[in-house]
């Protein structure tokens, strides 16, 4: 496995030497990787911005070939990467796969996207020289990429949100050359996928610079990358504390930049009185998306929110008993079970709180071990401390307990922006909590009915986003073909001579886009 950093098309050895660590064991792996030094990044970046003058005019097809060559390179990584993966994270391999089938997905549904055509929005307001009192021009507009983006790789996703992730995927489909800074949890998984990347860029002869791929155990090379002058965007999934900083480094810059940061949710679940009077025992397999993967899902449901009633005695009965039957699951990192473990105990030890239920299934002969655990708190308590409806990211969550549907209506406008909002309830009861229901789409990005937040369909109509502080800026998402719009801007082209238009701007363009002809939408 090659362990030197990545830029361009050249392996660099970089600085100082770090290792993975296995967090089931808390051992090191054998693999050497070599952090990048300052002038690592200013070469990566210097490169990427080479590269945007030849890349940003790719064609469709050209950037579609490029991108399922790297899922096909992915793949042919087979159980190497998996493994890998494994290794590094603690995640199971089942898991993994999955992982690895929504990575080359994504990759190939945005080379779709490409081949198609309309994500460039665009939009033609022909002339009109006979208008009064005045001529209208000829104008047509259509998104273009806005230069080299810096992509954070996340701790929970060694591939659907890292080198090769939705990320990196939607900006090369946008025509944005990439520099990636390699999450330290999973180096050699890194490694592997970014050699994949390199394997499909040479093949279509793309620019040097078009990919770079970066290491460092610390801050030190993504502070340079985002404050670097070439920088034109960064993506970010991650704590909140460490997305704001990033936020603060592009404002302070001479020329600031967005930063589209993923930073933290608690993803509350409204349990309406019917649908806990029919359903309190099947409600209570929500163990499975507050558990699953030790709750290491940025979709986690961390609050439960219900109104008193004997029914919701029966759920917490059958929940408790689902979640003591939960095995313990080895977190990302010892820095993420440590922090948990602070987090939920210091929950649990507060006098406002009750513990519903913890899970004593614990593998001792591992280490990092996330175990579940679900607690209570009456709506009175959790509405007078703030502290409580902080993200405890791991296999936890909390069940807010309220007197009647104001107090329950009053903890929902308590809650900060989330990335969704679920509800469960009977058909006939909706109509009654119309004030609850309709804020839920000012409070997240999505909004479910009767159902789980975890499990993040990768499609065109996913919003994988919300208000702050789940991300940064609620307009755009980060999961689905939307997520492109991050990295493009809007231009207008006026008067220009029809043959110096770009191809999806000319009448008669084959490609599928739908435009706005003299105020009336035609294809």
């Amino acid at each position: 496995m090659e362990t030197r950093n990545l830029i361009g098309y050249q392996y660099i050895k970089g600085d100082k030497a770090f290792r993975g660590i296995n967090p089931a064991t808390g051992k090191e792996l054998e693999a050497e990787f070599n952090a990048a030094n300052l002038a690592d990044a200013d070469k990566a970046m210097q490169l990427a911005d080479k590269a945007f003058a030849v890349y940003s005019l790719a064609d469709g097809k050209t950037k579609a070939a490029f991108l399922r060559s790297i899922a096909d390179e992915i793949n042919a990584l087979g159980d190497t990467l998996i493994h890998q993966a494994m290794a590094e994270s603690g995640l199971p391999e089942a898991r993994l796969q999955g992982e690895r089938g929504r990575t080359t997905g994504q990759l190939n549904m945005y080379a779709n996207l490409l081949e198609e055509g309309s994500w460039v929005d665009a939009v033609i307001d022909t002339a009109i020289p006979d208008r009064k009192p005045l001529p209208r021009v000829d104008l047509r507009r259509m998104a273009v990429p806005v230069g080299p983006a810096v992509v954070f790789g996340a701790s929970n996703f060694p591939m659907a949100f890292s080198v090769a992730g939705g990320d990196t995927c939607s900006a090369l489909a946008a025509g944005c050359p990439v520099v990636v800074k390699a999450h330290p949890a999973h180096p050699g998984t890194s490694a592997l996928v970014g050699e994949a990347v390199k394997k499909a860029a040479e093949k279509h002869g793309l620019p040097d610079g078009v990919f770079s791929l970066l290491y460092d155990d610390g801050y030190t090379v993504g502070e340079a990358l985002v404050r670097h002058p070439k920088t034109k965007i960064v993506t970010f999934t991650g704590s909140l504390k460490g997305g704001m900083a990033l936020v603060k480094m592009a404002q302070e810059r001479d020329e600031p930049i967005p930063v589209f940061a993923e930073m933290g949710s608690t993803n509350p679940i409204i349990l309406l009185p019917k649908a806990l009077e029919k359903r309190a025992e099947e409600l209570a397999n929500l163990s499975v998306a507050i558990t699953n993967n030790a709750g290491q899902f940025c979709t986690q449901p961390g609050l439960l929110l219900a109104i008193k009633s004997d029914a919701l005695g029966r759920f917490k009965k059958a929940l408790g008993i689902a979640i003591a039957n939960v095995d313990s699951s080895t977190m990302l990192t010892p820095g993420i079970a440590a922090n948990f473990n602070k987090l939920s105990g210091g929950m649990m030890v507060d006098s406002a709180v009750t513990v519903i239920a913890q899970s004593d299934k614990i593998d001792s002969e591992k280490v990092n071990q996330g175990v579940a655990v679900v607690a209570e708190i009456s709506a009175t308590d959790f509405l007078a401390n703030e502290k409580f409806k902080e993200e405890v990211f791991g296999p936890y969550s909390m069940l807010v307990v309220a007197d009647d549907a104001t107090q329950l209506e009053q903890v929902v406008d308590s809650l900060h922006g989330q990335l969704t909002a679920s509800i469960m309830a009977e058909k006939e009861e909706l109509s009654h909590y119309k004030s609850i229901t309709n804020k839920l789409a000012k409070l997240a990005g999505r909004v479910i009915l009767n159902g789980p937040p975890t499990g993040v369909e990768v499609g065109n109509a996913m919003q994988h986003g919300g208000p702050y502080p789940a991300t940064s800026d609620s307009r755009f998402t980060s999961v689905g073909t939307g997520a492109i719009k991050r990295f493009v801007r809007p231009v207008c082209w006026q008067n220009w001579e029809h043959d110096l238009l770009p191809d999806e701007l000319k009448d008669g363009n084959p490609l599928n886009i739908w435009r706005l002809v003299n105020g009336e939408m035609s294809k």
